[in-house]
């Protein structure tokens, strides 16, 4: 799952805040045997769905919460990004992690400033594809969304069952709740 070094880039931003937990999440299964999950997610369906990407390529999750502000006499909708990530995978192994942040300086607008729409994804992924490898999956999403792909369980009793990510992940880009790019995206609609 993971490259005996895994280097993590730009780990002061801000961004890094809703990475760290799921970072040593994902530290824990791989540490642990075969039986364990976490919220769904198992060591085999995570090493198989990463074996079967090229090698090199990154993958891409940018993740908008939607907060009401008020304004000047009326509400405002304003969507600050939540979480931005890039993975460079190598070989069926994550060996890099770093925020949206490390792409502004490359040139992508400061991340205060992106919003989740086609422009913002598509200079995110030309620049996580010309600073790390070209992009296998992005998903674009709402926090919402991403805590229910994330987080959602199995069926054992204490919700610890495996589920297929990929089927759910799916099943919500069917409905219209985040947006699926990238390489494979494309190779997975020709299917």
């Amino acid at each position: 799952m993971f490259a005996e070094e895994l280097l993590v880039l730009d780990a002061d931003s801000p961004l890094w805040q809703p990475i760290r937990p799921l970072l040593d999440a994902a530290l824990r299964v791989a540490q642990n045997d075969e039986s364990y999950a976490w919220h769904g997610w198992h060591k085999q369906q995570i090493d198989d769905f990463l074996r079967k990407l090229p090698s090199p390529c990154s993958l891409v999750a940018g993740v908008w919460e939607t907060e009401a502000e008020a304004g000047t006499g009326s509400i405002l909708e304003h969507e600050p990004l939540y979480l931005g990530v890039v993975c460079e995978v190598v070989e069926g192994e994550i060996c890099s992690l770093r925020t949206f942040e490390a792409l502004t300086v490359d040139g992508l607008k400061p991340v205060r400033e992106l919003e989740p729409g086609f422009e913002d994804a598509l200079e995110i992924m030309r620049l996580a594809k010309a600073q790390v490898a070209p992009v296998a999956w992005a998903l674009f999403t709402d926090r919402i969304t991403w805590n229910e792909w994330l987080l959602a369980a199995g069926d054992k009793e204490d919700g610890s069952g495996v589920i297929d990510k990929a089927t759910l992940l799916a099943a919500l880009a069917a409905k219209g709740r985040c947006v699926l790019m990238g390489s494979r995206a494309a190779h997975h609609h020709r299917d």
